[in-house]
């Protein structure tokens, strides 16, 4: 993505004129908390008193969920966020999706996804899942792949926002800072660089 300009503002420009869509193209990063972790508890309970999943079970589906969410991230991100179209139309959709972001990085209501589109999103993969795992399974999965997604949103608004001590979240930091602010085809993972190492689309050593 070519980077034309970039603003230190909590606030970003109005994208819509309708009021309406203006209001919730904006969210708090707490919304997405009180949103999904009800969604966590209500499949990881069905998955335990429904289906009858054992404890090792749970943890080990509940694990390739997270997993999964990592390269669904990365995906979206690198493929869907920053394709760029030629027209009009789709380089005005481009700045509603992900341009803004880049241009106000520091926009505290557009730092997590709107529940306009994670709860499409949210049903979408779901369904998906479930064409693949059995119910017992997809239960156990999606609380792993959802609790993936939360850390991503609320580790996003953080990274923008707070300063860390510890190294762990110094070194994420600093890895999504150079998305920004040095070379944005490179360095896709948010809340993890996992595969931006496995597809060389991390940065250079001297830069990381």
């Amino acid at each position: 993505m070519k980077k034309n300009y970039v603003s230190n503002s909590e606030e970003s420009v109005r994208m819509f004129k309708s009021n309406f869509m203006e209001f919730f193209s904006k969210v708090h990063f707490s919304v997405p908390l009180f949103m999904y972790i009800p969604v966590i508890l209500f499949f990881a309970i069905r998955a335990f008193m429904v289906a009858k999943v054992s404890v090792p079970g749970f943890i080990g589906f509940y694990i390739i969920g997270l997993l999964v969410w990592t390269a669904a991230e990365y995906i979206l991100h690198r493929f869907v966020f920053h394709y760029v179209p030629k027209s009009k139309w789709g380089l005005r959709m481009h700045f509603i999706f992900h341009g803004v972001h880049h241009d106000y990085p520091n926009d505290t209501k557009r730092l997590v996804l709107p529940p306009a589109v994670s709860v499409p999103l949210a049903f979408l993969f779901y369904f998906l899942f479930s064409k693949f795992l059995t119910t017992a399974h997809l239960w156990s999965f999606f609380p792993g792949f959802v609790t993936g997604y939360l850390f991503y949103d609320i580790s996003h608004y953080a990274i923008h926002h707070y300063n860390f001590k510890s190294e762990f979240w110094k070194k994420l930091k600093k890895h999504h800072m150079l998305h920004h602010y040095s070379d944005a085809s490179k360095g896709y993972g948010v809340s993890s660089p996992l595969w931006d190492k496995i597809l060389r689309s991390d940065f250079e050593k001297k830069q990381a």
